[in-house]
């Protein structure tokens, strides 16, 4: 056979490669799907935000990472890193306060980066919404391969760190012999970058590991018809969480009689995935019930934004809602 096309690992794809062939190798993964009926929630998403200026508005996806960040406060453990030696079993788990998301973004060239969302237990929607603005904003002063490449040095010397004296060895001569060599700023170059304001660019901060990775791939296509059935966990992270796009289904629901019937819904598919070694089934059913709460009662979206008020009722307009 002829290859159509080469192309060598960049360094991004490196650390991807790397990351999920750990996660596979050491995560015993469990999955689980959940498709909520979400339709008054939509239904009510679509009235509420609509009702509000153009600058307040907020998108599904941010909403989403509300619901969820608010789904892990009733269910902390899912918010943990794990440490386990298999050679000697032993282990402990960190669970942590904070909820620092990890998010997959398609940034504004076009690439996709791993943001951390740092502190997303402590803000409301719109908080949120101006948080990820300002990530895309310092993205268009970033330049990627060196960001990645400040992630993959503070990587290996964590390993160092811990010992890992032939892994570090490994990846500095990956990362400078061959084909693949790791592509950075060096010289007159790498010091201008570096006198951009921290303020202005992605950092380490930024991209660093979070401790929960959520991943809307919803929103990447909006029309599709399937759902992710499995995710890779990021060591030491313990749980992922995907988000599919809402679709139309049909669903068995009961009348104001009491009778069942079919009808055309819409449903929300969701996955999560979870480490056994740190969690069982039993540990993601607060969450779950708290999402299937926040569903049943939409009305709460309305408490999560800093002004509730609809744009017309601001400028003194009277609003008849039908």
């Amino acid at each position: 056979m002829k290859a159509a096309k080469t192309e060598y690992f960049h360094i991004q794809r490196k650390i991807v490669a790397n990351v999920t062939t750990e996660s596979w190798q050491n995560v015993p993964h469990v999955t689980y799907m959940y498709e909520p009926d979400v339709t008054e929630f939509f239904r009510t998403y679509k009235a509420f935000n609509d009702s509000r200026y153009d600058e307040a508005r907020f998108t599904f996806n941010t909403l989403m990472l509300k619901v969820i960040t608010e789904g892990l406060k009733a269910a902390p453990v899912m918010n943990s890193h794990i440490h386990f030696n298999r050679h000697y079993v032993t282990g402990h788990i960190d669970t942590f306060e904070n909820i620092d998301i990890s998010m997959p973004m398609i940034l504004p060239n076009g690439e996709m980066m791993t943001i951390n969302l740092h502190d997303f237990d402590s803000k409301n929607i719109d908080e949120m919404t101006a948080y990820v603005k300002d990530v895309r904003r310092r993205a268009e002063k970033t330049n990627l391969a060196e960001a990645m490449y400040s992630v993959s040095i503070d990587n290996t010397f964590k390993g160092l760190r811990k010992g890992k004296l032939l892994q570090t060895v490994c990846r500095i001569a990956g990362a400078n012999i061959g084909k693949s060599t790791a592509k950075h700023l060096h010289g007159k170059a790498k010091k201008d970058y570096e006198a951009i304001p921290e303020t202005e660019r992605l950092t380490l901060h930024d991209i660093e590991q979070g401790t929960v990775t959520v991943t809307n791939v919803g929103s990447n296509y909006t029309n599709q018809r399937g759902a992710i059935a499995l995710l890779e966990i990021v060591p030491p992270q313990v749980c992922a969480i995907s988000v599919g796009a809402v679709q139309d289904k049909p669903l068995v629901v009961k009348d104001a009689y009491g009778r069942l019937r079919v009808e055309s819904r819409k449903v929300l598919p969701m996955c999560i995935a979870f480490d056994h070694r740190a969690l069982d089934f039993g540990e993601i059913v607060p969450f779950l019930k708290h999402l299937d709460g926040i569903f049943a009662n939409p009305e709460i979206m309305r408490s999560w934004v800093s002004d509730p008020k609809p744009a017309t009722e601001k400028k003194g307009y009277l609003t008849v809602v039908a």
